[in-house]
């Protein structure tokens, strides 16, 4: 347990990041640039502090009732946690040995699919990926990045039989059409790794940061999708032989 990581916080009973209560991370550090992050101070890969395989299990630890009790575990969100894989193999490999729960939260932005994604994969129960867009051009616009490595991760996920949650964030004017949602359909119709789609409404709860840090807040004005956007979304994809909730 010698590898440390660079962590922005962490969150003792968490219960949107995974099944039941869950022990969550958040680690330092992330190549996306989505114009409504709600974590922006944690891009900065030289941000955060520096934490031990212990310290956290040592917290973990001491939620281990509550997460059992409610079927939860821990989770390693960010940021973005794979920009830190060693750390977080070695984190779930200690929590599994403990008989906890593991989770991984990714936007699934990995740049090559080396031994330690393995690693960190063979030790992981649930994966959580962030699917923002299928076409790449408003992706692009959307994160600041091209979808084909995410879109390769998925492939993988599902090439290797892990079991996966898919996110997928109603942004309007960016991911709140149909025709989106008829892409990410498509794309995930065969995917029998897919256990559920998690649809979450954008919010706003994130300008602050973006304001405390000084900068601009992309999305300023754009309000939460209706409910009757979100239904319309849940139908489309539901359509595709997936179970949907938000």
């Amino acid at each position: 347990m010698s590898v440390t990581g660079r962590i922005h916080s962490f969150e003792s009973c968490g219960t949107v990041d995974g099944p039941g209560i869950r022990f969550i991370v958040f680690l330092q550090g992330c190549l996306m640039r989505c114009k409504y992050c709600h974590n922006r101070d944690t891009w900065d890969t030289h941000d955060g502090r520096e934490a031990t395989i212990e310290e956290l299990m040592h917290e973990a630890r001491s939620y281990r009732h509550f997460m059992n009790a409610s079927g939860g575990g821990v989770t390693a969100s960010g940021g973005e946690a794979m920009l830190q894989p060693e750390f977080v193999r070695d984190f779930f490999r200690a929590a599994q040995a403990d008989g906890i729960h593991t989770c991984l939260d990714t936007n699934g932005y990995i740049r090559k699919h080396t031994d330690v994604v393995d690693e960190v994969l063979d030790a992981t129960d649930l994966v959580m990926l962030d699917l923002k867009q299928m076409d790449d051009n408003v992706h692009q616009n959307l994160a600041g990045v091209s979808n084909k490595r995410i879109l390769d991760f998925a492939r993988y996920l599902h090439q290797r039989g892990q079991k996966t949650w898919i996110r997928y964030v109603i942004v309007p004017g960016y991911t709140d059409d149909e025709q989106s949602a008829h892409q990410l359909g498509e794309f995930i119709k065969d995917m029998d790794n897919i256990e559920k789609i998690e649809l979450l409404p954008y919010h706003q709860l994130g300008e602050h940061k973006w304001e405390a840090l000084g900068f601009e807040y992309p999305l300023t004005g754009v309000k939460p999708p209706k409910k009757e956007t979100m239904e319309k979304i849940k139908n489309i994809l539901a359509s595709y032989g997936k179970k949907v909730m938000y």
